[in-house]
């Protein structure tokens, strides 16, 4: 190997390592941040492990968000759901802005361990 080659070679494994870094703490801090809106906005009904066993959650239906029958909707459905509301949830749109009803679809997925 030249020692251009060489160079080369050793900075893009490492620039690849710093990426994968920043990518890592970026999701953790995207976590971090879905917690608190979920913690905010979901939890009183849908409790905090997605079952909506809470008394709130029991009272007005709230749906297992670890279940299959939430899970099999697209990502664009649960978006719409929480931005229009649906039954007796009320719409979070005006209370939360698009990103963080993103934030919460993907915290959805988490938490179902997909």
């Amino acid at each position: 190997m030249t020692r251009t080659f060489r160079a080369l070679l050793t900075l893009a494994v490492f620039t690849s390592q710093l990426c994968a870094s920043a990518i890592a703490q970026s999701a953790d801090k995207s976590t971090a941040e879905a917690q608190d809106i979920y913690k905010a906005k979901c939890q009183m009904c849908h409790a905090a492990d997605g079952s909506g066993n809470t008394p709130a959650g029991k009272k007005f239906g709230a749906k297992d968000l670890k279940s299959p029958e939430v899970q099999k909707h697209t990502d664009a459905e649960l978006f719409a759901v929480i931005a229009k509301g649906q039954n007796k949830m009320p719409a979070f749109t005006g209370k939360l802005n698009d990103q963080q009803m993103l934030t919460i679809v993907a915290y959805i997925r988490h938490i179902a361990g997909k």
